[in-house]
C-alpha cells in the first residue's frame, strides 16, 4: 500500500476468513482485506455526508430552477453571448 502498517486483530465470520484463504494467496490477503476495509469506510463517509446535508436545497431559494436545470442553462448561455464583444 506504500504506507506503514500496523497489526490488527479482529474477529471475521469463519466462512469469510476461509473463503479469503481459497481465493486469495497468502501473501495478498492483508491488502485484499485493507482495500475491502477502505472502500466501506469510505462508502460509510459518503453515506453520512449525504444524510447531514439532506434538506440543504431549498426550492424557495432557487425560484430560477424552477422549470429546471435546462432551460435556465439556456438563458444562461444565450446572455453570455449576447454580453460578448
Amino acid at each position: 500500500m506504500g504506507s506503514a502498517t500496523k497489526q490488527a486483530n479482529f474477529l471475521l465470520p469463519e466462512e469469510l476468513i476461509e473463503e479469503l484463504k481459497r481465493a486469495v494467496p497468502k501473501r495478498e490477503q492483508s491488502k485484499i482485506v485493507a482495500e475491502a476495509l477502505k472502500k466501506e469506510l469510505k462508502r460509510i463517509k459518503l453515506k453520512g455526508v449525504l444524510q447531514s446535508s439532506f434538506g440543504v436545497w431549498k426550492e424557495k431559494e432557487h425560484p430560477e430552477l424552477k422549470e429546471g436545470t435546462k432551460p435556465f442553462i439556456r438563458r444562461l448561455r444565450r446572455s453570455t453571448r449576447l454580453s460578448r464583444p
